[in-house]
């Protein structure tokens, strides 16, 4: 495993190189500039600002800068933000959103799984089909669909203010925001929970502990959710890098200061150094959560060899 894990890391490091390589020349082929629409800024101030952040130099020379700093794990001042440093950005930032999406996953996970087992349980009955019903209509929904609608019926219809998400202050406030994000993720998971159960509980050795005279409650839980679990496993890293990459629209719906809202503000500022700061933040979570969960279904199945 130990070898695996060093390779993984390896391609891990190529492809943060690959993110930041394409971000960067992606971001500086977009017409404008940082200090475009600063109506203040007269050109000889301008020239100023940009030889201070190093913009004025040739793009291969930036990017050479920039990386040598980025490996030593700094990513340099904002240029919208004067005086604060993108990495105090995006650990203040995180640390919202990060929080939000840990209650999302949990809510996800608690929720979905159950539905999907007793929608396979119950196949073919009223259960089952409004379970499917409803796990169709969280796929369908987009985000800021569901977003709009939830602000629309519990705060405009309804009048209830107290949910209103004001920096997640009180534990009411991440109500609508986690209900936001988990409703996709719990439907994907009880329909992914529903066919792998009903394809595990169609397996021999199921029909075997049931000929035992074991009772269905042991059958469920005991054999057949061990290996029916495994593609949910599979699912965690995608789902929460979903959690932290797809929150930009539900953080800048429900006025949530987290690193989505910043990341959004940082492209429409055009902020360079907060654009690749959080990118490059973001794919190295990505990758370590992928590797994390290939380790999980190791741990959970031995019998899976890693290559």
């Amino acid at each position: 495993m130990l070898k695996y894990v060093i390779k993984r890391v390896l391609m891990g490091v190529v492809a943060l190189f690959l993110v930041a390589t394409i971000t960067f020349f992606l971001m500086n082929l977009v017409p404008g500039g940082p200090f475009e629409f600063e109506k203040a800024v007269n050109p000889a101030a301008r020239a100023a600002l940009e030889a201070k952040y190093g913009l004025d130099k040739p793009l291969l020379e930036q990017f050479k800068n920039y990386l040598s700093h980025a490996l030593s794990g700094d990513f340099g001042p904002s240029i919208k933000q004067r005086g604060r440093e993108v990495n105090d950005i995006i650990l203040t930032k995180f640390a919202v959103s990060a929080r939000l999406c840990g209650i999302t996953v949990i809510v996800a996970l608690v929720i979905g799984i159950p539905l999907g087992c007793i929608a396979a349980v119950r196949r073919g009955k009223w259960l089952d089909n409004l379970i499917r019903v409803f796990a169709t209509l969280g796929i369908a929904i987009p985000g800021f669909v569901l977003c709009t609608v939830c602000l629309y019926f519990f705060c405009i219809s309804l009048n209830l203010t107290w949910l209103l998400p004001l920096g997640l202050a009180t534990p009411a406030s991440y109500i609508l925001p986690v209900f936001s994000l988990a409703f996709y993720p719990t439907s994907y998971i009880a329909r992914m929970m529903r066919s792998t159960m009903l394809d595990t509980l169609g397996q021999d050795y199921v029909r075997t502990a049931k000929s035992k005279g074991v009772a269905n409650s042991s059958v469920l839980f005991k054999h057949a959710l061990r290996n029916a679990i495994l593609p949910i496993v599979t699912y965690l890293g995608p789902m929460m890098a979903f959690m932290m990459t797809g929150n930009f629209v539900v953080e800048q719906v429900y006025v949530i200061p987290g690193l989505g809202k910043e990341f959004i503000s940082s492209i429409m500022n055009r902020d360079y150094t907060m654009i690749m700061g959080t990118t490059i933040f973001l794919a190295a979570i990505l990758i370590t959560l992928n590797v994390l969960v290939d380790i999980a279904y190791k741990i959970i199945d031995p019998r899976i060899t890693l290559n």
